[in-house]
């Protein structure tokens, strides 16, 4: 099984900008969709970005929709999450995870969960 590791988190302040990076063990099945999802503190875990590893087709969560960007960098096995402009309200540990099914923002469709990276806003 493909093991996830994410990094690239810190403390920023309102209105700054993170680039996170989800690396995979492996190569995996280019059908696959590699998926972020975050939990803020008291909350659940929430979908937040995932992107299909063979066309790069990608979807949102609207509450990220024109200020987060997922991409994909198939010969690093690496895919990545663009914060710009972040919000206090997005301090949360970010994850990723995969799963076969396009358009699903669904946690219990998604296997291989990385361990996270904290991600803090605050001024």
């Amino acid at each position: 099984q493909v093991q996830l590791a994410e990094s690239g988190g810190g403390l920023v302040q309102p209105g700054d900008s993170l680039t996170l990076s989800c690396e995979a063990s492996r190569r995996a099945f280019m059908t696959y969709v590699r998926g972020w999802f975050r939990r803020a503190p008291g909350k659940e875990r929430e979908f937040v970005a995932g992107i299909r590893l063979t066309s790069g087709n990608t979807y949102y969560a609207d509450s990220v929709k024109g200020r987060f960007t997922i991409s994909r960098d198939t010969a690093k096995n690496t895919v990545y999450l663009q914060l710009n402009n972040l919000e206090p309200e997005d301090t949360a540990v970010y994850y990723c995870a995969q799963t076969p099914t396009f358009g699903t923002t669904r946690p219990r469709d998604f296997g291989s969960w990385g361990q996270g990276t904290q991600v803090t806003v605050s001024s």
